[in-house]
């Protein structure tokens, strides 16, 4: 049953391939010249409305390439208003930024790839639908004016058919005339012979007229149906098929330019769906875990959690030292907990009103110390050794650079005609220097990295209050050189205060707040106005030690504002550290005076009175 059914359709199929190909070819047989002969007028008219479709097909692809560029456009502009600002080039590290920028770059693409589509139609498709359109209506023209030509022809024969014909029939009507009359004048017996015979003679001239009035008709009639004949079965036709061919060429270019439309958008739908697949692919790199990573590897200062504070039995201390045991209290209200928070949060101390902004240490780019001392422990080493690293690949690449300018050197002096070898001397000297200026460079980078480490040996943050009790005194070792005390009610103390109090710069001794006063009454919370944008100065004529420190290493003053030191030397600390890595120190003088100024905390270490 099944394989009869199989056969009947495939037997249905068979014969409905055949009905279409008898179709077809009977389609292929018929011609506008002999089917539709007498519709000369509608076939005009159809030709100018298949030329404006073309005409309106052309429009249509001109409207969507400047929908393409201007799309392709504005996907230009979305990619560059929303590439990274400088200022966020250092957020470019995470997974999700390096994402978006890919994002961008895909979009980018995206872009180009409708400009490729613009840029096709217009040079593909729109260019030759425009010259389509002009050939063909220069060709209906012509088709137009021949067909109007010929017609012309045949209406000028057939009035001439016409003309013989009524001049025919008028001389046969007068030699009808004529005979009747002579017929009438012979017969009457009244007329004279003369009379009689001048009736036959008109008779005889009408009849004659009548005969060539015929023959010039029978020949209009001949010559009118040949042309006739001529003008139906093949000059009209002819030109009919020939709008009938300049038809069909309007169809199947709109053909052809629709499918090439189409093939000039597939052509970039691999590379689009490829821009699709890196977007794709720029979303699944996004990891948040590494991320956090990263913000953990930007922002980690080295610093530890501050320990416990230690109970103090006042019933057990001397009245005098109670007051110490506040003040000591009061100043850590005022320690900054923004130093903990980032590397950018503890730039060093700018002067108030940058007064003393000016320093002898060179700046990089962004503002920080060469040798990055202004960054906390972590950061410094980081930043060190990538500093370190830049410097070896660009040791590694002039290496290179002048070992290629040797060899060219070499091979100059072996054979002159290639070169003067004079020529790269100049440029091997310069090579030199500047490679031995890297390499001096790439040392004292090393040495920066080397204080680093080894002034790394306790890790503390600027709120973190190392307190060991020795020999009756309060001693706290800084590392990166706050000093180490905390209020006990640290939820009430806002940011604002930390800002207030690293305010002044090191450098311009203008840091003499109540913190660096034991005893002067402005040590509380309550007291301070925290919220407020007010720097508070007080001068008195001789600052209170507020303890003892000994210089690790030896240090020199390379900014206004700083003091120099010798290793192991002995100073006051009059104001401590207040999370910029700097303290206020002063030592005597030859002339019976004081020396103040402000020294690293990590190169010192502090012994704070109790």
């Amino acid at each position: 049953m099944l394989a009869l059914l199989a056969s009947g359709t495939s037997r249905s199929s068979s014969s409905i391939k055949l009905a279409e190909s008898e179709s077809a070819a009977q389609n292929s047989n018929m011609s506008w010249g002999t089917e539709i002969w007498d519709q000369n007028d509608n076939i005009a008219i159809h030709t100018n409305r298949g030329i404006d479709a073309l005409d309106k097909y052309a429009n249509f692809l001109r409207d969507r390439v400047a929908i393409e560029t201007e799309y392709a456009g504005k996907l230009r502009r979305l990619v560059k208003n929303y590439q990274p600002k400088k200022k966020e080039e250092e957020d470019n590290e995470y997974t999700s930024m390096q994402a978006f920028r890919n994002l961008l770059k895909e979009v980018g693409d995206l872009a180009g790839q409708r400009e490729v589509v613009s840029e096709s139609l217009q040079l593909q498709v729109i260019q030759a639908v425009t010259l389509l359109s002009k050939t063909l209506r220069e060709e209906r023209k012509k088709c137009l004016s021949d067909g109007a030509m010929l017609q012309q022809n045949l209406t000028t024969q057939l009035s001439s058919l016409d003309r013989a014909k009524r001049n025919y029939e008028k001389a046969y009507r007068d030699s009808e005339k004529a005979v009747d009359s002579y017929k009438r004048a012979d017969m009457d017996l009244n007329l004279s012979r003369a009379e009689v015979e001048r009736y036959k003679n008109v008779m005889t001239a009408k009849i004659q007229q009548s005969d060539d009035a015929k023959n010039e008709y029978a020949n209009q009639l001949q010559k009118t149906n040949n042309l006739q004949q001529q003008h139906f079965s093949m000059l009209l036709p002819a030109v009919l098929n020939r709008l009938q061919e300049l038809d069909e060429k309007r169809t199947r270019g709109i053909r052809e330019f629709i499918i090439g439309a189409a093939e000039v958008e597939s052509s970039v739908a691999p590379i689009i769906a490829r821009c699709m697949e890196g977007i794709v692919k720029a979303g699944e790199s996004i990891n948040e875990k590494e991320d956090s990573f990263k913000v953990i590897e930007r922002y980690q200062s080295g610093f530890t959690p501050p320990r416990d504070i230690p109970f103090e039995d006042l019933s057990k201390l001397d009245p005098d030292t109670v007051q110490e045991s506040h003040y000591s209290n009061s100043i850590s209200n005022h320690l900054t907990i923004k130093g903990t928070m980032g590397a950018n949060k503890l730039k060093k101390r700018v002067g108030i009103f940058n007064i003393f902004g000016s320093t002898k240490n060179s700046l990089t780019a962004d503002g920080q110390k060469e040798d990055f001392s202004d960054l906390p422990p972590n950061q410094r080493r980081k930043k060190l050794q990538a500093k370190i690293t830049e410097l070896q690949q660009k040791i590694a690449q002039e290496t290179n650079a002048r070992d290629g300018l040797m060899k060219m050197k070499i091979v100059y002096e072996a054979n002159s005609s290639l070169g003067n070898p004079m020529t790269v001397e100049g440029q091997l000297n310069e090579s030199e220097h500047k490679l031995e200026k890297l390499k001096l460079d790439l040392k004292k980078y090393q040495g920066y990295l080397d204080k680093a480490s080894q002034a790394q040996v306790a890790t503390s943050s600027p709120q973190a209050n190392r307190n060991q009790l020795q020999n009756g005194h309060r001693t706290s070792r800084h590392s990166n050189g706050s000093a180490d005390d905390h209020h006990e009610d640290g939820d009430d103390q806002p940011d604002d205060a930390g800002s207030l109090s690293s305010s002044a710069s090191p450098e311009s001794g203008l840091g003499t707040s109540h913190t660096s006063l034991p005893g002067s009454g402005q040590g509380s919370a309550n007291e301070n106005a925290i919220g407020e944008d007010t720097y508070y100065e007080t001068e008195v004529e001789t600052l209170n030690p507020l303890g003892t420190c000994r210089a690790l290493y030896p240090f020199e003053a390379s900014s206004e504002g700083s003091i120099p030191m010798n290793e192991g030397e002995e100073l006051q600390v009059i104001e401590i550290d207040q999370g910029d890595g700097w303290t206020r120190v002063r030592r005597a003088n030859n002339s019976n005076g004081w020396d103040e100024g402000f020294v690293p905390t990590s190169y010192i270490e502090c012994t704070l009175y109790a």
